[in-house]
């Protein structure tokens, strides 16, 4: 679908910078491997260099990520023992998240929902350090959840499926859901990955026959993303448990940070736009 779309539209994209913007989806998806998640790079490296229009952006970043979360789910599908029953049912949860309740999320207000999960991120990275300097006891090896535990994580993941059609990533929320559950956090990647993966596949599809992005900027990271996808992969699988827990750690305090920069910038735009009025 994204070929024949690339065929009809490729005179009129011609003057994409494939270059600028396949270097820049490589390294987005190099550290999204790591649990940093891409869109918030690629947004702003797109938006620095003016490489797309603002409103392909979205359909442009969904067409990106289905390959590149693709290959991440294979890889760490093979590489990590997750729990079946524990890895299909956040699956489905994040899924169902994505289609049903992103009826009621989408009437949520945006800023809101940047700022609660900002408060509530800082929390769990304080937490987190915490944990990783002996203060609090946190984390855990268990490869699998079951009773109360299994619900709490379906529930969230639901959560965080919806939350995705609204701009906020899956991954450092669910990274920190699952490490604050007991689990192994190399268990995070398979389950993350394999969500997103399903919903990308999905989003994607829609903006495919909206024609809602740049092809020629899609295909180009199809390819540099999925070569950032498997140099990352071999780091983090080689990294040990305490490594990766610092790894996580570090990677929720930074989603912290970008969300708390995304509620000043569209509270900026809000502004901006009331005096306009």
């Amino acid at each position: 679908m994204l070929i024949k779309l690339w065929m009809k539209k490729r005179e009129s994209e011609k003057q994409t910078n494939i270059w600028a913007i396949g270097l820049i989806g490589g390294v987005a998806n190099f550290f999204d491997t790591l649990g940093v998640g891409s869109f918030a790079i690629k947004t702003a490296g797109y938006k620095q260099f003016k490489l797309l229009d603002d409103k392909d952006l979205p359909g442009t970043m969904n067409a990106q990520a289905t390959m590149a979360t693709v290959f991440q789910a294979l890889i760490f599908l093979t590489a990590v023992n997750v729990d079946l029953t524990t890895l299909l049912s956040l699956i489905v949860a994040a899924c169902a998240g994505a289609t049903i309740g992103a009826r009621l999320v989408s009437n949520f207000d945006r800023q809101l929902i940047r700022l609660i999960m900002t408060g509530a991120l800082f929390v769990v990275a304080l937490l987190m350090f915490a944990g990783q300097f002996h203060l609090f006891p946190l984390g855990g090896d268990a490869l699998g959840l079951s009773g109360e535990k299994l619900i709490i994580a379906v529930i969230g993941n639901f959560i965080f499926g919806a939350l995705m059609t609204v701009g906020i990533g899956l991954y450092a929320p669910c990274m920190t859901m699952i490490y604050l559950l007991g689990m192994n956090p190399l268990a995070a990647f398979p389950i993350m990955m394999c969500s997103c993966a399903f919903l990308c596949f999905f989003s994607s599809g829609n903006f495919i026959q909206k024609e809602a992005l740049n092809s020629r900027a899609a295909l180009v990271v199809v390819v540099t993303g999925s070569i950032g996808v498997f140099i990352a992969a071999f780091i983090v699988k080689s990294l040990d448990v305490e490594m990766l827990a610092w790894l996580v750690s570090f990677v929720v305090l930074y989603t912290a940070v970008t969300m708390l920069r995304s509620w000043q910038q569209g509270r900026k735009e809000a502004m901006i736009e009331s005096r306009a009025q």
